[in-house]
């Protein structure tokens, strides 16, 4: 293999990897931001909405069931009875940041009972 055959494959092959890098580091759908994190920026952008049309619009991965279970919400460090459906009772402009927490991490510090995850709800106190 020549010296320029051998750059040109390597150059390939970086770019390549590069590129595949690229793809599977999942944005969320929308803001460009964090998969696993709803800044106040970006609930900027949808003042009018309500907390699950937010994460629906900007981050709708976040409600999909997940082997059946759904995940659980927590605002402020209180668990909440109604399930994802509570993020309709907060207003997007109420919410300083919203984060999804997988099984094993919201398992993890909340204990059982999270085994879709969790939605963690940070308020403006």
């Amino acid at each position: 293999m020549s010296v320029l055959s051998r750059r040109a494959f390597i150059a390939s092959f970086a770019l390549t990897v590069g590129l595949a890098g690229c793809a599977s580091s999942g944005g969320g759908g929308g803001g460009g931001g964090s998969s696993t994190r709803l800044t106040q920026e970006e609930l900027a952008e949808v003042p009018q909405l309500d907390a699950f049309q937010a994460v629906q619009r900007l981050r709708s991965q976040w409600l999909r069931s997940r082997g059946g279970n759904t995940p659980q919400v927590v605002s402020d460090g209180m668990r909440q009875q109604d399930g994802i459906e509570s993020l309709r009772r907060f207003r997007v402009s109420d919410i300083e940041e919203l984060r999804y927490m997988s099984a094993t991490e919201a398992t993890n510090r909340f204990g059982t009972g999270f085994d879709g995850g969790a939605i963690l709800v940070t308020t403006k106190r």
